[in-house]
């Protein structure tokens, strides 16, 4: 054979060697990713269509066909194995779950004892994962969120588990502003201490007042806070330790319980020990190795009927209208869902919320809706758990 002809032979060789080693070496990576959707609130900023019984995850809020836990299923699916989807919910929620994701197996759905806040939530998956895959790398994801650029938050997704699978950060995804939003949380970022295109957290800011959100706004180095968390397990691990050490102890005594039968029975009789904290509280504002992803994907925290109105389409007065009998007359800037064999009249109110289940009617003013949790409370007092 001449020798050209060799050398590209061998070529030809070492490049398809190349391929499938970065293929085998692709698909490896991606066995090591695990997915944890958080699917235990109750929603109560979307009452009355959300409901202790019935929370906002199951609901088609949107009225696209599928509820917004389906959607985020499916979202996670082209990111990792189906089989290293779990879902971390309440007990009573379990059923509905199956429901709804008829292919997830018993042992992928992990029911928390009671409602924690997020950091116990994720201390519980870090050991149960550091149990089944010491290599795992994790994503945190709410069950509630509204992503419309798909192809990119795959993107974006798997730019974030090869960084954590490479680097000691606890990282996340932080969504560009685009209003001074007082619902969010913000990240400052700081634009010169930047590790391959990733940057390093410098504070967290809890739903700021507006004033100070407009000041976020202006200064470009805020993002929103997503609420989604990517970590490899070791890194959570020794986060957890140092910075949240008896809650750490808490569930290393169901170590050898760990993805076994005895799991749920002992994780019932530790969990009441744990506090009441958010993951954000706990290790994201104190951590030393945070950083996140500028991310642009058409991000939504589907967690108010502001939120709502923003993604429905709008009338030529602006209304956001969910339901085939609704007549209009003068009002403007509304948000309206009814059911749809029920009649409603609505004249003379601008820029409310008229929100209408078999037994309960919401009218309150969209400027009010962050107060809806607190009315809540008030029904709660002074009517019980009935409408709840």
């Amino acid at each position: 054979m001449p020798r050209h002809l060799r050398r590209g032979f061998f070529h030809i060789i070492v490049g398809r060697l190349s391929y499938f080693y970065t293929q085998f070496t692709h698909s490896m990576s991606i066995e090591n990713n695990y997915v944890a959707i958080m699917a235990g609130g109750i929603g109560s900023r979307f009452w009355p269509e959300s409901r202790m019984s019935y929370p906002k995850q199951f609901i088609d809020i949107l009225g696209t066909g599928r509820s917004l836990i389906q959607w985020t299923y499916q979202r996670f699916t082209n990111i990792c194995p189906k089989e290293n989807i779990y879902f971390i919910t309440n007990q009573q929620y379990i059923n509905t779950l199956k429901e709804q994701i008829p292919e997830v197996s018993d042992a992928n759905i992990i029911s928390e004892p009671s409602r924690k806040n997020t950091a116990p939530c994720a201390a519980y998956f870090a050991h149960k994962m550091m149990a089944l895959n010491p290599k795992a790398n994790i994503i945190m994801s709410p069950a509630d969120h509204l992503i419309m650029d798909e192809r990119a938050f795959e993107r974006t997704a798997h730019e974030a588990l090869e960084f954590v699978a490479q680097h000691d950060a606890l990282l996340t995804l932080g969504i560009k502003p685009t209003r001074p939003d007082t619902g969010y949380g913000y990240i400052q970022y700081d634009a010169e201490d930047e590790l391959d295109q990733l940057y390093k957290v410098k504070t967290f800011t809890e739903k700021p007042s507006l004033d100070l959100a407009r000041t976020f706004l202006k200064s470009g180095d805020f993002l929103w806070n997503s609420g989604i968390f990517v970590w490899n397990v070791k890194t959570i691990m020794e986060a957890l330790e140092k910075f949240l050490p008896e809650m750490n102890e808490v569930f290393l005594q169901a170590t050898t319980a760990y993805n076994t039968p005895k799991e749920h029975e002992i994780i019932s009789s530790l969990y009441s020990q744990c506090t009441n904290i958010s993951i954000d509280y706990g290790i994201m504002e104190k951590a030393k190795n945070v950083y996140v992803i500028p991310s642009y994907f058409g991000w939504c925290d589907l967690g108010t009927w502001e939120s709502a109105y923003e993604n429905f389409d709008k009338d030529y007065l602006g209304n956001a209208v969910h339901g085939d009998n609704v007549m209009i007359i003068d009002a403007s800037e509304c948000m309206i869902k009814v059911p749809n064999e029920k009649l409603l009249v609505v004249q003379g109110l601008e820029r409310f919320i008229v929100i209408d289940t078999p037994d309960v009617l919401l009218i309150c003013e969209r400027n009010r809706e962050q107060q809806i949790k607190e009315y809540v409370a008030e029904v709660k007092r002074n009517k019980g758990d009935k409408y709840l």
